[in-house]
């Protein structure tokens, strides 16, 4: 299934009082991967958004496990990948490695999302063509 990789540097602003990455951190840099992946795939999230009624692809469950922690200035590198895609929601792994060496672990299942006439957040059927990115 699809997968992409990227680096980013650990900032000072990502740190805790003891020069770790404080957990919350880990989310954000997770999420941003999750829209890398799309990008790689050739789907910004403006152009998911242009489609009819498509908002996104909500978090509907996230869990991680933390094996090293990372620390300022620390360059470190995201593996995510699509390990499953259902009819409206898809999980991907992502994991974290600094100097080579597992950090991070995580798995989020996301819903694909639109407004439906009421104007309410449903899920959604994957529109085929994205489906068919996610899986290759």
């Amino acid at each position: 299934m699809f997968q992409n990789q990227r680096q980013i540097q650990i900032e000072w602003g990502d740190c805790d009082p003891a020069d770790i990455v404080f957990y919350p951190r880990y989310f954000a840099f997770f999420d941003a991967s999750t829209g890398a992946l799309f990008e790689a795939m050739g789907y910004s999230l403006r152009d998911i958004r242009g489609q009819a009624n498509q908002v996104g692809f909500p978090m509907i469950d996230t869990r991680s496990q933390f094996y090293k922690p990372s620390k300022y200035g620390d360059i470190v590198l995201i593996e995510s990948q699509i390990t499953e895609v259902g009819d409206a929601s898809f999980d991907i792994k992502h994991r974290l490695f600094n100097d080579e060496q597992l950090a991070v672990v995580c798995s989020e299942k996301r819903v694909w999302a639109g407004l439906n006439e009421q104007g309410e957040l449903k899920a959604q059927v994957i529109p085929d063509d994205i489906r068919q990115r996610m899986l290759a």
